[in-house]
């Protein structure tokens, strides 16, 4: 994988990154009440709020992909990693949402 991490991924490439299983850490920055609708498998919740408290909890070493419902929090949650030295961290391109709908129809949307 080039060390150049895009800003962001779509979720085909998700798919590929599990299915070739590329290691990789998602971050799933929704509110408890949404984690609890619908989750892709191995994702951490960490809500956006919480973020800055617990950053930490981000293990460096393999790409982060931050997860939110269709892609705009979890950008802010990438631009604020990036500015906080993180250059490994991308967004995914339309959330849980596109998920479902792309790769998983068994997951719920709302």
């Amino acid at each position: 994988m080039d060390s150049a991490l895009p800003i962001q991924i779509d979720v085909e490439e998700l798919a590929r990154w599990r299915a070739s299983e590329v290691p990789h850490f998602l971050v799933d920055v929704r509110e408890p009440w949404e984690t609890e609708l619908c989750l892709i498998a191995g994702s951490v919740a960490i809500p956006l709020g919480q973020l800055p408290q617990r950053a930490a909890e981000i293990p460096t070493g393999s790409p982060v992909v931050v997860v939110c419902h269709h892609g705009g929090r979890s950008m802010q949650a990438v631009a604020w990693l990036r500015r906080s030295g993180r250059d490994d961290v991308t967004n995914l391109a339309g959330g849980v949402d596109a998920w479902a709908r792309r790769i998983d129809p068994s997951m719920a949307v709302y």
